[in-house]
């Protein structure tokens, strides 16, 4: 169960509610690219509108470098927001200071302000309490709905919750409910699937799944980091060496469990057009690298996500940027698609691949946060959660 308050606990009326929201988008040329973020907030934005409320939303951009830069500036994504609302969506060149107060003040009901990055302040990271109270005091009610920074304590997402009565949004809701639920009370069986380059940034969710799934499918980069734990030569495959101790006491930990490639796709460079051939697992021959799992094992881990109750998966299986790799990515997405289990992707990568393989819609969730995603998957708790008000 969700414990903490939402909008909806909340009497918005006539009151100014500051929304931190996850805009985080690619922006190319003043043009909004993928607007799945966005969207996914409006059900938040859109209640608080209905319900009588002045919406002043806030959110980062990409990583500026402490100060303004027009690359950055939220600006284009006022222009696709109102095209989603079909309303105007007003927009303030600072997100604090003389500029968002004036913007702020002016704001009737049934109005929305964007304000400017949030990053453009270096107090926003710092979680500075000066920046969260001047946040604070443009509105009267904060709500949280940008899960995707809800792993992080920053100025706009701790820090304001501490000085205005603050709930969750609806995006927020449903993605901690989803894999709040899949971790902690899952259907069993229980298969988790994980890839992506690296083990090291995964060690304590593979650890902490290691306590609560039945199977965890391993894929990508980091499986080469556990066949070399197992004693094979992965030649110029892409290896965590300083991880190969760590990869070995997890296959020991959890032997029974982790499941390993059964074989591979290999290819002489890392590039799309690139030599390739099918090999068991281990033992690459010299100059060249594997960049996907192969036939046998998309097979092996579709009959285990066949019969799973919950399926959570974070990080692609192989380079799916290269059509020919994204054999295996795509071939474990179909088997998530098919199977009637309750279904989880987090993390930039698997999200992309999923919505380019044209699968999206048998997914049950599709999570928009990457790190807070695996920091969940790890059993952590997110500030940006913590912060909000008990129900």
């Amino acid at each position: 169960m969700f414990s903490k308050k939402t909008v909806v606990d909340l009497d918005v009326k006539g009151k100014k509610v500051f929304v931190r929201v996850d805009f985080n988008v690619p922006i190319k040329d003043g043009v909004v690219g993928d607007d799945t973020r966005i969207r996914a907030a409006l059900p938040t934005i859109e209640y608080l509108l209905n319900n009588g409320a002045a919406v002043i939303l806030a959110s980062h951009l990409g990583r500026p470098k402490g100060g303004p830069d027009i690359k950055y500036s939220l600006k284009p994504v006022a222009g696709h927001l109102s095209k989603l609302l079909g309303k105007p969506v007003k927009f303030a060149e600072d997100c604090i200071g003389p500029i968002a107060v004036a913007a702020a003040k002016a704001l009737k009901a049934g109005e929305v302000l964007l304000l400017e990055n949030t990053r453009f302040h270096l107090e926003e990271e710092a979680n500075n309490q000066g920046m969260a109270r001047a946040l604070a005091s443009l509105a009267d009610l904060y709500v949280n709905d940008a899960f995707g920074t809800a792993h992080r304590a920053h100025a706009s997402t701790e820090g304001v919750a501490r000085y205005l009565p603050a709930a969750a949004g609806f995006l927020l809701e449903k993605e901690i409910k989803y894999l709040g639920q899949a971790v902690a009370a899952p259907k069993h069986p229980f298969v988790a699937i994980l890839g992506g380059a690296k083990i090291s940034d995964k060690i304590g969710v593979i650890k902490n799944l290691l306590q609560k799934a039945d199977t965890i499918l391993i894929g990508g980069g980091m499986a080469n980091t556990f066949l070399k734990a197992q004693g094979f030569d992965m030649a110029d495959s892409l290896v965590e060496d300083a991880v190969v101790e760590t990869a070995k006491e997890l296959l020991a930990d959890g032997s029974s469990k982790l499941l390993l490639p059964v074989d591979v796709v290999v290819a002489d460079k890392f590039e799309e057009s690139a030599a390739h051939k099918v090999l068991p697992a281990g033992n690459v021959p010299a100059g060249w690298r594997v960049l996907d799992i192969g036939p046998e094992t998309i097979k092996a881990y579709g009959k285990v996500i066949k019969d799973a109750g919950t399926v959570v998966w974070n990080g692609p299986m192989g380079v799916f940027e290269f059509a020919e790799f994204a054999k295996g990515t795509y071939g474990v997405a179909q088997a998530v698609a098919d199977s009637s289990a309750i279904s989880v992707i987090g993390g930039g990568e698997s999200v992309a691949a999923i919505q380019q393989s044209g699968l999206a819609e048998k997914i049950t969730h599709i999570s928009t946060g990457g790190g807070a995603s695996l920091e969940m998957l790890e059993g952590l708790v997110l500030p940006g959660v913590a912060a909000l008000q008990d129900k």
